[in-house]
């Protein structure tokens, strides 16, 4: 597996891995064992990043993720989140990175994890109502304790990044990227590129849209996320889906699948890109590392983004509800 760095000094393999989905959001997936054979099938094919969340169940993805992983914690990057209030029985309850706050959780992420310290500690979401130089300061206190090594955030602004960056350097940026969402484009990347911070795009393959595995007569389980977001309407799918239809003529061209160019399209960006794909299953794992290998050349990447600019995408990102919550 090729290797990337983030910041000046994380070296992790190209593509990353989201473990999300092994707890939540997508309906019943694998048992405990297949998702901790999972990841650690994930470590012998030379996957370095794992990512995971205090939310992510809540609370059971780190449990998940440190049993998994702990045979092997010299030979990985684990990295997880705050930012939330989540009380004991897993409730939500609006973000929260009081600098007192960060520093609990982080000792909670440890416990769970069942390591010493977390490769990679990111704010989950932006706490309008805390400044972001004291919650910098906080994790700057955990690095200097020895209970982080590397400070990251997700879904911030330009400006807000660079406040915090100024406090303590930010390693990486968590936002989501792909070819049917590109708002990062104009302003995040290149103030990440000044300030030499690493990029790690969630949901690369818009939440399985990219693959061409949906379409508009796709149904999904009752507790399934994706019911609730108006980007899969059954309308909207039918709108979008011209995207993956153009996305799988190139790829049957190169003789490759939808997701595989959606991820070289992204690891062709930037150098610094570090996409996290998340996955419950063996071949769609080995799919989308073989996008490493993927080469598109200076045409293949221009048809990419005419095909990309000639198809408008209908419908939000997430429920309306969500995005205020988050404040996106």
């Amino acid at each position: 597996m090729d290797k990337r760095i983030l910041g000046h000094n994380l070296e992790v393999s190209a593509l990353g891995l989201g473990c999300m989905g092994m707890s939540q959001s997508y309906g019943p997936g694998p048992d405990r064992a297949a998702n901790i054979q999972l990841l650690r099938d994930a470590v012998d094919l030379g996957v370095t990043l794992f990512d995971t969340a205090e939310i992510y169940g809540p609370f059971h993805n780190e449990i998940l993720v440190g049993e998994a992983l702990r045979p092997v914690r010299d030979s990985v990057v684990i990295a997880t989140k705050f930012g939330f209030d989540v009380t004991p029985d897993g409730k939500r309850h609006g973000t929260n990175s009081q600098p007192e706050h960060v520093k609990k959780v982080a000792d909670e992420c440890l416990g769970r994890l069942g390591i010493d310290v977390i490769d990679l500690f990111y704010q989950h979401r932006v706490d309008p109502n805390v400044p972001i130089e004291d919650t910098a300061g906080a994790v700057k206190e955990l690095i200097e304790a020895g209970k982080v090594r590397h400070f990251g955030m997700s879904e911030a602004a330009a400006a807000t990044i660079r406040r915090a960056h100024t406090v303590q350097p930010v390693t990486a940026l968590q936002s989501e990227y792909s070819l049917w969402e590109r708002g990062v484009e104009a302003e995040i990347l290149p103030t990440l590129e000044e300030l030499g911070i690493g990029f790690v795009p969630f949901s690369p393959l818009g939440r399985g849209f990219l693959t061409g595995a949906i379409d508009a007569t796709t149904t999904f389980t009752a507790d399934d996320f994706r019911n609730t977001v108006p980007r899969f309407d059954a309308e909207n799918r039918k709108a979008n889906v011209a995207l993956v239809e153009l996305m799988g003529t190139i790829a049957e061209r190169k003789g490759v699948s939808t997701a595989q160019i959606a991820l070289a399209w992204l690891l062709a960006q930037k150098p610094w890109i570090v996409p996290i794909p998340g996955t419950r299953h063996m071949d769609r794992l080995k799919e989308n590392l073989g996008s490493v290998d993927v080469v598109l050349t200076a045409g293949d990447l221009s048809e990419i983004d005419a095909a990309s600019s000639a198809v408008t995408i209908v419908g939000e990102r997430y429920p309306e509800a969500a995005l205020k919550m988050l404040g996106l």
